[in-house]
């Protein structure tokens, strides 16, 4: 009994261990998971040629057949195809991943405007669906769009003063996702016009920049979702302008009244009075204005400010926008700056009142420029009120016309109680006397904007 017991368990384990092989091997060979496949970028539209890179692997049975095509209108092209060698038992030596890039030109490729699918599809080395092995299969929408947004001018007459501000009215086809206008580098976006009815017209404060040269490339700047962009002329003039020269006398009295108040600022050990000041105003100073520029961000699309603009009251110019200013120390020129705003003189901690509707979007210390106040007026146009004694807004609050925002002072570097005045378009300072002028506001804003309810 027991040889007989011991005679089939000699025969059943053997056929266990066989059958056990057997389906070990068949697991392998017809094994069913799907290669991966990774693909990136996934844009949404195609203007012109996309490179994009491609990621297959198939971790068991390795890769068989990579084949990647476009289609449109029923017809197919094949952008990229490869055959995978089978090396080694089980494919062991063989390919299990493949990392490459491809390009798809919609020129090339003869491919018309409107909808194409990017395919990709990746075999591997299983027995499966009849020996074809796994699938994997990635279908990607995009559509091709090459035409760029149309881009028009309306305003005609446009005229601008070196250091002044500009408003261009010009209209963009449905697609565009971004407009504005450059000078050289500098670029100023439009904004949708006030006009509902009329959503594809834009307006466009801009800045001449003081400093500019002579012939700038001035041009309208637009693009669409796919990327498209174009580019537009307009009629423009910039007239010239002569600012003045300005000699300031740098006493020692005058840094010793001044300098505590930079305490905190990071001089080295050994400066001495002279290069303390010359840190604050020329290193200070550029650190402000960058920050300054900076709040062009927060400003509003839509039109905040109606009418005329306010001036402090009863106040004299005591230093005007553009003043080349050189500073002396006993006989010696130690600088040169460019004074950006208009210095206002009044009675001691006058009331100083928004000069048109607006957000606050900075209430606190800036700098060279003391305790500071920003108005944003919608659209790139911003207000700065400098070197207040004290501040009565806060930021995110909503001031109207007229409002007290504060009180002037001497805060910063400032040598007598007054208000530093400044307007920014697009993060650039500009002549604040032009936006005091009823008749300017209406011949270089007002009637433009009137055009677009006709």
């Amino acid at each position: 009994m027991g040889r007989k017991r011991t005679g089939i368990f000699l025969t059943i384990v053997p056929l266990i261990i066989i059958l056990g092989l057997l389906a070990w091997l068949l697991s392998i060979i017809f094994e069913g998971q799907k290669p991966l496949v990774q693909i990136k970028p996934l844009p949404q539209f195609l203007s012109e040629s996309r490179e994009v890179t491609l990621n297959i692997s198939d971790e068991k049975r390795g890769l068989k057949h990579l084949v990647v095509t476009v289609s449109q209108g029923g017809r197919e092209t094949t952008v990229l195809e490869k055959k995978f060698p089978f090396t080694g038992l089980f494919n062991r030596e063989g390919a299990h991943r493949f990392d490459t890039k491809f390009s798809v030109d919609p020129s090339k490729l003869n491919l018309a405007q409107g909808r194409v699918d990017l395919k990709v599809r990746v075999w591997d080395y299983s027995r499966r669906s009849g020996g074809d092995g796994n699938l994997s299969q990635v279908i990607h929408k995009m559509a091709v769009d090459t035409v760029p947004p149309s881009l028009r001018a309306v305003s005609r007459l446009n005229y601008v003063n070196l250091g002044g501000t500009g408003l261009i009215v010009y209209q963009t086809s449905s697609d565009t996702v971004k407009s504005g206008l450059y000078i050289n580098d500098l670029f100023f976006p439009g904004f949708p016009a006030d006009v509902k009815s009329k959503e594809n017209f834009r307006v466009c404060y801009f800045a001449v920049p003081c400093d500019t040269k002579a012939n700038p490339d001035v041009y309208l700047w637009a693009e669409d979702r796919a990327g498209n962009l174009s580019r537009g002329s307009f009629h423009y003039k910039i007239r010239t302008k002569r600012f003045r020269a300005k000699k300031i006398n740098v006493t020692d009295r005058f840094l010793k009244s001044v300098l505590p108040y930079f305490s905190s600022y990071p001089f080295d050990p050994g400066d001495d009075d002279i290069k303390k000041f010359l840190k604050i105003n020329r290193d200070l100073r550029q650190e402000n204005n960058l920050a300054f520029s900076s709040l062009r961000t927060k400003t509003s699309p839509e039109r905040l400010w109606m009418g005329g603009w306010i001036r402090l009251r009863n106040a004299a110019n005591m230093a005007g926008f553009g003043d080349r200013r050189s500073y002396y120390h006993k006989g010696d020129k130690i600088d040169h700056q460019i004074h950006m705003g208009v210095d206002l003189a009044s009675q001691e901690n006058a009331e100083v009142q928004a000069a048109n509707n607006g957000l606050v979007i900075f209430a606190d210390r800036m700098g060279i420029y003391g305790l500071t106040v920003v108005l944003d007026h919608g659209q790139g146009l911003a207000t700065v009120y400098s070197h207040l004694s004290r501040i009565d807004v806060e930021v995110d609050r909503v001031v109207p016309k007229g409002h007290v925002i504060g009180l002037t002072g001497q805060t910063g570097l400032a040598l007598g109680d007054h208000l530093h005045f400044g307007v920014m378009v697009g993060g650039v300072f500009v002549n604040p006397i032009e936006w005091w002028d009823n008749h300017w506001i209406r011949d270089n804003i007002t009637r433009k904007l009137a055009r677009l309810n006709k």
